[in-house]
């Protein structure tokens, strides 16, 4: 247990708080993290905390961070707090030190800026630090005041905004707009009710399989907790060939496996997405060249900048843009490109075939990669500059570890091998999801838009069609693209062999010197590509050298190990067109009679009911609950589009999140949510195209200790008389638990657009007076003391980034339920929600009327508002 908290844990009674006692496992990074949480104790503040000498470092401040460069907010430096902290959202009991809300605010990491060292920079009292988080970017300064500076019993300092491109001059509280969870999206009060989720861990290390092969997502490196020790690398070779530095030494290429080989001489690393360069440095000056030779120095002036003062050294490595998660995003490494902004990209170094005057290509890969990590340890910045660690353990769970985390797949080195320019069968690689880089041929367009990409790869003479690419196109992207279309356009097809593509209406064809890289489903069985997606240009690839890279057979893969070729367990079946793995794996024990409900069951009910779902779920942002391994394992709540999500989801970008969310368009994407494991649907209660306008009510009664179903009942339909009275039409649906949603549809008014606070405010108004009337039935207060033998009206869920369980939506618990809309007819003394089921609903759907004037119950709430303020009660 470190000292540095012994401050801390002096403050606290750890049997009355959940707050860490600092004794948990926490991930290792190779940058600081940093973050903010929102505390409502004797006063709202916000904690800033820096990770400096494993604690982290942290001041209240009192108004909240501001982007005004003019705003001197005061941070008074409270007692170091242990890094599992920085996972730490919930509530403190009143009584115990800052007992109140947290709720984790923002997020990411930290570097300092200067000569100095953080710590010298502390101690002289003026530390000057870039944040790179979710909300929170830029450079600050913390000063301490100067009545301070010889100590007391408070130390008191200033946070000041920086002038820079994220700077905001007269608006610098706009950011502190966002106030809900950036962990779980969670709010204020939603997390002091106990409600909703807890937040996915950013710093405890928790993904361990087999030999402990864990992704670190907070600093994008691959690391093992428990690694096996690494073999002692052999003494310096002295017969090691002395000479002249090549200028450029081509590559060693990997050999593409179906399944990583098996045996103690393999080591596994993270197959990174990005582009393969070539780190050369020779009497202080230092080049990078693509896996060609070009030289893209100037692209990549900051890995220059970082590697100069280097030994003479040749490093071969892979350049990278990592996203907020820490995981490797090719998209934004091109955007980076294209927008010439690649200060942020991450080098990241795997092997050396020269150090000095000593050709190190005949040392076995082991002794390379020691004498790298030595390199990198004693001159790399840990930032710009990293070493990649490897995995001794089994290939299996290594890759079944990078495919939980959605990465791009692994690659495995033979760890005796020497290093071998060109393709080689000591390393191979294996993907968790189908990639490939294409060659443009020529591109489609209807009315005059862009619609998609015709591609194809050279197989020996021929220059092969294999599909469209119809799907990861934004705007920017389509705008970037036409231009270097147009400039290579052609007035006769490329394709050659039986398959290529007549000309239709709206082609246009194309030189094919264009590579593309692209994400999809997988192969149709005449060698097109399914359900394809763009992720971006490359430019570091020349297009005579894009062949089918297809895995291997094992017969390729020698002297290794053969590589199994069967099928896994279960095979794959097709529902909709839509590939599923794994098609008999149980997502549920049982659904009330006894047998289980596997994945190929949850893909067809949501081919059988879809088309009913659709009106409810198209056009919304929505979130997944996700049980991948069944309702008895894991469960996380999914919002965001991340590697490796399908591209049958359409994408929504949100005003105030920069990522883009999930939206569910088509039954198809149904489909796609069960291959995931993806049982709950909760999409939000927007208009459809417009998350900014609320476009239905939901009434969630929600039963207390004590209270019979059958009292739920009367509830809803008391509630449906109040609706009823201000001239709103409502349906009604179980929610799969224990209690009922009142939904009512909304109509976008023509005139002044309904936000929504004012929808939330009137839902609150009409619950208030229902309890108000009946006090011993119902309660709006979601204090769990004041729930006991009453329905709690819960109208929270009409808030912005608020979410409902969709109708027909399953539920992730016990009985495989699922919400059930019904008729109002139904909703008496009796109802039983237990017997809707995903085995028992399709059928039961087929003979139900429920909501089927939804759409023409819609009307605007405007009226409803001036009806309820002129009664003064809905009834």
């Amino acid at each position: 247990m470190s000292s540095k908290l012994q401050g801390y844990r002096a403050k606290r009674n750890f049997e009355k708080t959940k707050e860490p006692s600092g004794e948990a496992a926490v991930a290792p990074s190779n940058r600081l993290r940093f973050v903010i949480q929102k505390h409502d104790a004797t006063r709202l503040h916000y904690d800033l905390r820096l990770e400096l000498d494993g604690v982290f470092k942290s001041w209240a401040v009192t108004k909240g961070p501001s982007l005004d460069p003019q705003d001197k907010r005061l941070a008074v430096e409270v007692e170091d707090h242990p890094l599992a902290y920085g996972d730490f959202e919930g509530t403190i009991p009143k009584g115990q030190y800052g007992g109140g809300t947290v709720l984790l605010w923002d997020r990411g990491y930290w570097e300092p800026e200067g000569r100095l060292s953080p710590e010298q920079q502390l101690e002289k009292g003026e530390l000057k630090f870039t944040v790179h988080g979710e909300r929170l970017r830029g450079s600050f300064v913390l000063v301490r005041m100067r009545r301070d500076r010889a100590g007391g019993k408070r130390t008191n300092w200033l946070l000041i905004k920086h002038r820079d491109e994220h700077a905001s001059d007269g608006d610098g509280e706009k950011v502190l707009a966002s106030d809900t969870s950036v962990a779980s999206g969670r709010s204020m009060a939603a997390i002091a009710a106990g409600k909703g989720r807890s937040p996915k861990p950013f710093l405890l290390a928790t993904e361990v399989v087999e030999a402990d092969a864990v992704w670190d997502s907070s600093v994008g490196l691959a690391a093992a907790e428990r690694r096996a020790p690494v073999r002692e690398a052999k003494s310096r070779s002295k017969t090691a060939a002395a000479g002249t530095m090549p200028d450029f030494m081509p590559p060693q290429l990997c050999t593409s496996v179906q399944r990583p080989p098996a045996g103690a001489e393999w080591v596994h690393e993270i197959k990174f997405d990005g582009y393969r360069v070539q780190l050369r440095v020779e009497g202080g000056e230092v080049t990078l060249k693509t896996r060609k030779g070009l030289d893209w120095t100037k692209k990549f002036q900051a890995m220059a900048d970082a590697a100069r003062g280097w030994p003479d050294s040749i490093v071969d490595g892979e350049v990278v843009a990592l996203d907020e998660t820490g995981a490797p995003d090719f998209a934004a490494l091109q955007a980076a490109l294209s927008e010439d902004k690649t200060k942020d990209l991450v080098y990241f170094a795997f092997d050396l075939p020269w150090i000095e005057d000593e050709d190190l290509r005949r040392e076995p890969l082991l002794t390379r990669k020691a004498r790298l990590k030595e390199l990198v340890e004693r001159h790399g910045d840990g930032i710009v500059l990293r070493y990649v660690e490897h995995f001794e353990s089994g290939g299996e769970a290594v890759l079944k570890s990078a495919c939980k985390l959605s990465l791009e797949g692994i690659v495995s080195k033979s760890g005796e091998a020497p290093y071998v320019s060109g393709r080689s069968v000591t390393w191979t690689k294996a993907k968790c999801r189908a990639g490939h880089e294409v060659v443009i041929g020529g591109w489609a367009t209807t009315e005059g838009k862009f619609r998609s990409l015709l591609v194809g790869v050279n197989r020996g003479a021929h220059f092969v069609y294999i599909g469209r690419v119809g799907t990861g196109y934004g705007a920017s992207k389509v705008a970037a693209l036409l231009p270097r279309l147009k400039k290579n356009a052609a007035k006769t097809s490329p394709f050659t062999g039986a398959n290529a593509p007549r000309r239709a209406p709206g082609v246009t064809w194309l030189d094919p010197v264009l590579v593309a890289e692209i994400e999809f489903a997988g192969w149709t069985g005449d060698g097109m590509v399914r359900q394809a997606a763009f992720k971006g240009l490359r430019e570091d690839k020349p297009a005579a050298e894009v062949e089918t890279d297809l895995p291997a057979s094992p017969e390729a893969v020698e002297p290794a190990n053969p590589v199994a070729t069967s099928p896994r367990k279960g095979g794959r079946v097709d529902v909709l067109g839509v590939s599923l793995s794994h098609p008999d794996k149980a997502l549920w024990p049982d659904a009330e009679d006894g047998k289980p409900i596997s994945k190929l069951d949850l893909a067809n009910y949501f081919a059988a009911v879809g088309e009913w779902m659709m009106p409810h779920l198209k056009g919304r942002p929505c979130s997944l609950l996700r049980t991948p391994d069944g309702i008895t394992g894991e469960t996380f709540f999914q919002r965001h589009a991340g590697l490796g999500t399908s591209n049958l989801f359409e994408l929504v970008h949100v005003f105030g999140d920069k990522k883009p969310y999930l939206q569910i368009d088509r039954i198809e994407a149904l489909v796609a949510a069960a291959q995931i494991g993806g049982i709950e649907l909760h999409p939000w209660n927007c208009q459809p195209g417009d998350p900014e306008v609320p476009g239905r009510l939901v009434f969630d009664l929600d039963p207390g200790p004590g209270v019979e179903f059958d009292d739920v009942v009367t509830a809803a339909n008391a509630m449906r008389e109040r609706l009823d009275a201000l001239k709103l039409t409502s349906f009604c649906k179980t929610t799969g638990g224990k209690g009922l949603h009142v939904v009512t549809p909304l109509k976008a008014a023509k005139r002044g657009k309904l936000d929504w606070p004012t929808a939330k405010d009137f839902a609150r108004q009409v619950c208030a007076e229902m309890a108000a009337d009946e006090p011993s039935r119902y309660v709006v207060n979601m204090a769990k003391r004041l729930r006991n033998g009453r329905i709690f009206l819960d109208y929270l869920r009409n808030d912005r980034l608020s979410t409902a369980v969709a109708p027909l939506s399953p539920r992730a618990r016990p009985g495989a339920h699922v919400s059930m809309p019904v008729q109002w007819t139904q909703v008496r003394k009796g109802l039983d929600p237990a017997r809707y089921t995903v085995r028992t609903v399709p059928a039961l759907l087929a003979k139900s009327k429920a909501w089927d004037a939804y759409c023409d119950a819609e009307v605007p709430l405007s009226d409803a508002i001036k009806r309820l303020g002129r009664s003064g009660k809905a009834a």
